[in-house]
């Protein structure tokens, strides 16, 4: 299957939607794509498409780290149609994500997610750097991974997310 992963177009907001509220079996993730794009908070957000159709999505917004040397991104939300789920269509989303946001400076990605899917992608535990989650998440769930060498190793505190993340419901 041929897919096109591509920054996100100005005529792509429908389409994302279309993405998001399926893949969540509800609208709050899509309602907050909406928000943080209205209120200018998206780093870097990435569709996948097959054909003439939005299969993917996948959303970076700049976080506030205590002590971190170097502008930071949280991931997600990330959707993928029910239909094309388990399919690899996520991996490579994220994998292109990590790429654009190393190539705009960002020095790691924090996120909470599966304990068990995101450490294939070079996440570990964020309490390993003194990193700790502004909401209440087990400690497995909130990971990291550094884009820049030492950014890393020179980061610990508070993680902070727009708040926006705080109007999911």
């Amino acid at each position: 299957m041929d897919i096109e992963i591509r920054d996100e177009k100005p005529g792509d907001v429908g389409p994302i939607w279309n993405v998001n509220k399926p893949a969540f079996g509800r609208v709050g993730e899509a309602a907050l794509v909406d928000r943080l794009r209205q209120a200018g908070k998206i780093a870097v957000s990435l569709v996948a498409w097959m054909d003439v159709y939005a299969v993917g999505h996948i959303l970076f917004t700049p976080v506030q780290i205590e002590n971190c040397p170097a502008p930071a991104v949280g991931l997600g939300p990330m959707a993928v149609l029910p239909n094309f789920q388990r399919r690899g269509f996520g991996g490579r989303l994220i994998r292109a994500g990590l790429k654009r946001c190393r190539e705009k400076g960002y020095g790691l990605v924090v996120v909470l997610g599966h304990p068990d899917y995101y450490p294939k992608f070079g996440f570990v535990p964020a309490g390993q750097y003194g990193l700790k989650c502004e909401f209440d998440a087990p400690p497995e769930a909130f990971m990291v991974r550094g884009l820049i060498p030492g950014v890393l190793e020179q980061t610990s505190g508070l993680v902070k997310y727009a708040k926006e993340f705080g109007d999911v419901g």
